[in-house]
This record gives structure tokens, C-alpha cells and sequence, in this order.
């Protein structure tokens, strides 16, 4: 099935896939928690099937032009996890005729132009940041906090859904237990919010990141999750003790296209353009990747070649040691797991299946 591959090809298996989606799935039900995972990792209809399959019917995404893109497959229930970018007020008008579409802000400037659109039915979550700062609302600044609270409930044209966090400081991490340690930090600060569903019931506080829900269980006060990574995991979340390497689903084929014995390094044809530039430290060196034996059924994570050590635009180098160098040949293929998955499908723009069907990205 790799005969026909010249070109660095990202490959899915879709049997790690599925138990990587059925055991997230399984965590949230047996949390009472709804499941509204976050598709910018793989932006891909056919595999958003898989989720389908497993009873998914709400989602999130990264941008309007992706939530339009899943509208487009049916999918009617999607949340736009990103900052509202106001410019874009007819894109979510025509969107919102389309879908139970919801938007996040942290700013009154944005809540107001919001309310002013008058789009009937459009959801808004306040974003809090407990922890990440990137963006939302300090949730240590009440003041601040309750008057965004008190703008969206006076605003006539929002339908205030309510908080949406993530705690994206877990990808800092670097065992299970400094994950388990920071994650119940954020959760003790996020009870904080608990007063406002007090008073409003029907408000939802969401919460979504990898690390968290693939280390821990108990999710008690939340009402919505949203991880997206687990789908592929990465050598970057395996590093970070959020998977084993077994779970890792997607496998960068490159064509090997120059030998170096006298360096330890062999030169394959897959660089940055393919795998973006993200980086991790192990043993000691600073690597792009991980490569991995390929075979007619795929690969062998735990059969480790050596690592993807530099990368130009369209040059990958491998440092082996001199017995794996030695089994392979020009045109041969080598296969790499990426530190990043999301960035390396986005770079990629489809994947392939072990079986050789090709598979759509946006």
C-alpha cells in the first residue's frame, strides 16, 4: 500500500484512532459531561465520520471558515473557540442561518458589537483564562469578570451560553503527575464560577484541553468538554505524559534521498514545510520527530531508528546509530512521528489510511 508514495505522505491509523475517540468518549459519559470535542487537529469530514459514528453531534473549531466547512457535512452544533473577530460579522450571519452556532469574547468592546448585529439565536460564551494567558478574562479579576457577566445578560441580541476555558498551560508539562497537579490547580480556581450557575442553571462552563482529560477522571463541576489532540496524540503529548507512544495515530512516510554513514545521518525528503518547525529536548538534544520502521501494516512506535535532529524547508536529517543506518537505501521509505499532530496535518492538507484511502483536511 506504500508502493505508489514519492512524497512525504502523513498516514492515519484509524484502529489507534477509534480507541484513542471511543476511550475520550467513554470519559465523558461516564462524567455526565457533554462532548464537544475540538476538530482543528484533524479538520477532516471523513474523519469527523468517526465521531459521528460514536454519537458526536456537537463540536468545536478554530475558525469561521472551519465551522463553515463542517456546516457544510452536517454538522449543526459548533462552537468557534477562538477570540470573535468582529470583521467577520456577515461570514457569521449567513453562518448562524445554518447552524446552532456559538462564538467566546473577553472584551466589551466585542460583546457590544455583538449584541449590536442582532443575529437571532447566536450563542456567546465569556472566555476565562485560569491559568494559560493567552486570552480570556483573568478569573482572578472579579471586578472585571462580573461586569462582562452583567454586560452580556443586558444585552438583548446575545444568548449568553457562558464560560469557556482552556487550560492550555498543561502542554507545558512534563509528567502525568505535574499534569494531574496543574490541571486541579485551574479546576479549584475555575469553582469560582459555580456561583454564577447558581444563580443561572442553564449556563455551561466548558473546559477543554488534551493533557487534562486523557490523565484525569474526575471532571466533577463542568458541563462540557472539549479536548482535540487525543484523536492523533504527538511525540510532544507522549512526551508530556498525556499518552503512550502506542497511541500515537499519525506517521509522517518520507523517501529517504541521501545516506551519510561517516555521520550518522540519513537525509529524507520531508522538512519544515511538512512538519512545521515545533520542537522538543530528548536525551539531552533538541529533535523534530521521532523515526519509526514502516511495514505493510503500518509502523512499530516501539521500535525507535533514531531522531529527526534538523530540518531546512524541505530537509529532514535523522541521526541513527550505524545498525539502523545500514538497513536502508536510497528511495527507501522512513516513517516520523510528529512533535506537533495539528500543525503537521495542517501543513500536509490530507492523510492517507493504512489502507490507502486518501482522507480530506480542510
Amino acid at each position: 500500500m506504500m508502493n505508489d508514495i514519492t512524497k512525504p505522505t502523513l498516514l492515519v491509523d484509524t484502529r489507534i484512532m477509534s480507541n484513542n475517540l471511543h476511550r475520550m468518549v467513554a470519559k465523558s459519559s461516564s462524567n455526565g459531561l457533554v462532548f464537544r470535542p475540538h476538530f482543528k487537529t484533524h479538520q477532516s469530514r471523513a474523519i469527523a465520520d468517526y465521531y459521528r459514528a460514536a454519537g458526536v453531534n456537537k463540536i468545536t473549531v478554530s475558525s469561521v471558515e472551519m465551522a463553515q466547512y463542517f456546516a457544510e457535512d452536517g454538522w449543526e452544533d459548533i462552537t468557534v473557540a477562538f477570540p470573535t473577530n468582529i470583521r467577520e460579522r456577515e461570514s457569521i450571519a449567513r453562518l448562524s442561518q445554518q447552524v446552532r452556532l456559538h462564538l467566546i469574547a473577553d472584551h466589551p468592546e466585542t460583546i457590544k458589537a455583538i449584541a449590536a448585529w442582532g443575529i437571532e439565536g447566536l450563542g456567546l460564551f465569556i472566555e476565562v483564562d485560569a491559568g494559560y494567558h493567552r486570552t480570556g478574562v483573568d478569573i482572578h479579576d472579579t471586578k472585571r469578570l462580573e461586569s462582562l457577566v452583567d454586560l452580556v445578560k443586558s444585552c438583548d441580541g446575545v444568548d449568553w451560553k457562558g464560560f469557556l476555558i482552556h487550560n492550555g498551560h498543561t502542554y507545558q508539562c512534563r509528567s502525568k503527575d505535574q499534569i494531574a497537579n496543574t490541571s486541579e490547580a485551574s479546576f479549584a480556581l475555575m469553582a469560582r464560577l459555580h456561583h454564577y450557575k447558581q444563580i443561572d442553571p442553564d449556563i455551561t462552563i466548558s473546559v477543554g484541553d488534551t493533557p487534562s482529560f486523557s490523565v484525569l477522571n474526575d471532571f466533577t463541576g463542568f458541563d462540557e468538554m472539549r479536548p482535540g489532540n487525543f484523536i492523533f496524540y504527538d511525540l510532544a503529548q507522549w512526551q508530556m505524559g498525556s499518552c503512550d507512544i502506542s497511541d500515537i495515530a499519525l506517521c509522517m512516510a518520507c523517501p529517504v534521498v541521501g545516506i551519510y554513514p561517516h555521520r550518522g545521518q540519513i537525509v529524507v525528503y520531508g522538512g519544515g514545510v511538512h512538519f512545521s518547525k515545533d520542537r522538543i529536548s530528548l536525551e539531552g538534544k533538541e529533535v523534530f520527530g521521532m523515526a519509526v520502521a514502516l511495514g505493510t501494516s503500518g509502523w512499530d512506535a516501539s521500535t525507535q531508528l533514531g531522531y529527526m535532529t534538523s530540518l531546512s524547508q524541505e530537509h529532514g536529517i535523522i541521526s541513527m546509530p550505524p545498525e539502523q543506518l545500514s538497513q536502508y537505501r536510497i528511495g527507501d521509505l522512513i516513517g516520523v512521528l510528529p512533535i506537533h499532530a495539528c500543525l503537521a496535518a495542517e501543513s500536509s492538507g490530507e492523510y492517507r489510511s493504512l489502507k490507502g484511502e486518501l482522507l480530506d483536511h480542510f
